[in-house]
């Protein structure tokens, strides 16, 4: 006897490039990925960044936002 096969159908979701979590690199070689967050930082898993206050710096280093580069 056979069983029952299951068909799943998959469907592209056009709206994941807009909400895919985004990574960017500082000169030094800190990485800031948006999914991950920065809690030691107080900074939450899944915040973007340009929710991230203009006042935070890199960690590692100690540089501002504005020398951070997107991950292509």
């Amino acid at each position: 006897k056979r069983g029952k096969v299951k068909l799943c159908v998959c469907v592209f979701d056009q709206t994941r490039k807009e909400t895919h979590m985004k990574k960017y690199i500082c000169p030094c070689g800190y990485v800031y990925d948006e999914e991950l967050g920065d809690p030691e930082c107080g900074i939450e898993p899944g915040t973007k960044w340009e929710d991230i206050p203009e006042d935070w710096v890199c960690p590692w280093c100690g540089l501002g936002k504005d020398v951070f580069e997107v991950e292509e």
